[in-house]
């Protein structure tokens, strides 16, 4: 003789027992990580480079410390207002805000998986920040010539450390795009290399803000005071 089975009925009435219940039913994907299971490598790739970039910021905001604190320490040297020339700056800064606005259009181009765009882009991206390193190195060489190197004075040392700083990392970031265009080229829109190119993007983006940065609080205050 079998046994009669015994449903129990029991009243639901804590709206977190009525979520914790059809949760698995509203999402059958979920893991356990969040309401939708975990991030995406995209999310996570975008979240670690972030961490990077801060550190960077970190390493940055103690140049421009020591630069604040060393900008009048000339030595009886060239002063800024001296040997600033605004021209040359504004036209760095403008190569390479403008090599921003390409960096944006190749990641639209990387969205709508168009290829030819997408070089594009990121050429006119690379030439513009080519450019600025020029410019950025002509007038380095123009302030040693003037016998207004790094070693004249405490200032001048601070301000070839901040700006030779961003023109590496600019160095080093075209280095990065000439091989995003031969990966994109060579391997289509792969899910990994569209997440190196979202992290090359923020930092090329980084670079803009802190350029920004330099040319305000250095360039700019300095040429007039």
């Amino acid at each position: 003789m079998s046994t009669p089975a015994i449903t129990l009925r029991l009243p639901v009435t804590s709206p977190a027992v009525k979520q914790a219940i059809t949760a698995p039913l509203e999402h059958p994907d979920a893991t356990g990580h969040g309401e939708a299971g975990p991030a995406s490598k995209r999310v996570v790739a975008g979240f670690g480079f972030w961490v990077f970039l801060i550190s960077d910021i970190v390493m940055f905001s103690a140049f421009f410390a020591t630069y604040a604190v060393l900008r009048g320490n000339t030595a009886g040297g060239p002063t800024a207002a001296q040997l600033f020339d605004l021209n040359n700056v504004g036209l760095e800064t403008a190569c390479l805000l403008l090599s921003s606005f390409f960096c944006g259009m190749a990641s639209l181009a990387v969205e709508a998986r168009k290829q030819a765009l997408t070089q594009l882009a990121l050429l006119g991206t690379g030439v513009l920040g080519l450019i600025f390193l020029v410019l950025e190195m002509r007038e380095f060489a123009g302030l040693v010539a003037q016998g207004a190197g790094p070693s004249r004075s405490a200032f001048l040392s601070s301000f070839f450390a901040l700006v030779g700083c961003h023109g590496a990392h600019v160095a080093a970031g075209l280095l990065w795009l000439g091989t995003m265009m031969a990966q994109f080229y060579a391997k289509g829109f792969r899910a990994d290399i569209s997440r190196r190119y979202l992290c090359f993007s923020l930092f090329w983006h980084a670079l803009d803000i802190i350029w920004v940065a330099i040319f305000s609080l250095v360039y700019l205050i300095g040429a007039h005071t």
